[in-house]
């Protein structure tokens, strides 16, 4: 209990420091993450899929048991054939095996824990913890001058590589000069969009398809019973509202002879 809550903190900190980070920069403004992939059951199960085989090499979900992936319709001979590669024990963590030395010295910093990485990276006035994922895994692009050989618009100079390009292909970003709006004698760089220099294996729809899904689960993952309680929520609400109308008339009815 203690290691979840000083990795809860943690991950706020670092959610408080980079949106700072980016509100000072200006930043971009992050895309709206579809909710509805949250109760589907089919994107969560091949954002599980996205999660493994692209997240877990270095990032591990220490939280969140294989088991628990039952809840979005996966049978247990499903999870063991298919989404556990560093176990065998279908009640164990989705830990990782990287050493966090060498971690901390391909990357710079230790790839962070991603059980609650979608509840801790919310900004006011920017979106929720999924937009920003949404958005920041959608927008890598080729910079040579990185020593990973990748930048980030969502998050300038990061250290991860970009795992996914085989999947949307490799881009180079492209900025225009335009004057600067508090001083039009200067100009200033803006992005102007992306220019493709590689295929990848998905279209672009495809692409952004399958990020909504792998966000989706890690939404889903930072709190497994959401679903559940925003049914449970809708009953309560209804049970709430139906006992304020009994107790309304029995008010009625108590005190209709007292004058």
């Amino acid at each position: 209990m203690k290691k979840m809550i000083q990795t809860l903190l943690a991950a706020l900190v670092l959610s408080v420091g980079l949106s700072t980070a980016h509100a000072a920069g200006g930043g971009i403004a992050w895309d709206k993450f579809p909710k509805e992939r949250v109760t589907d059951l089919a994107a969560l199960q091949n954002g599980a899929k996205l999660f493994v085989n692209y997240c877990l090499n270095c990032h591990s979900a220490a939280f969140m048991r294989y088991n628990r992936l039952r809840d979005i319709g996966l049978t247990e001979e499903q999870i063991k054939n298919n989404l556990m590669f560093t176990t065998d024990k279908v009640g164990e963590t989705m830990k990782v095996a990287i050493d966090p030395k060498m971690a901390k010295e391909w990357f710079g910093a230790n790839p962070p824990d991603l059980t609650v990485i979608a509840r801790s990276r919310a900004a006011a006035g920017k979106g929720s913890g999924a937009d920003y994922l949404y958005t920041y895994l959608r927008t890598y692009y080729r910079d040579d001058t990185k020593a990973t050989g990748w930048n980030n618009l969502a998050f300038p100079s990061v250290g991860m590589p970009h795992v996914m390009w085989e999947l949307q292909g490799q881009r180079v970003a492209r900025y225009a000069q335009q004057p600067d709006p508090h001083d039009p004698s200067k100009t200033v760089e803006v992005f102007a969009g992306f220019e493709q220099i590689t295929p990848g294996k998905m279209t672009e729809a495809e692409f952004n398809s399958a990020i909504a899904d792998l966000v989706a689960f890690l939404q889903w993952m930072g709190e497994p019973a959401q679903n559940q309680r925003v049914r449970l929520g809708v009953w309560v609400l209804i049970f709430l509202a139906g006992f304020t109308f009994i107790a309304w008339r029995l008010n009625a009815a108590y005190w209709k002879d007292v004058k």
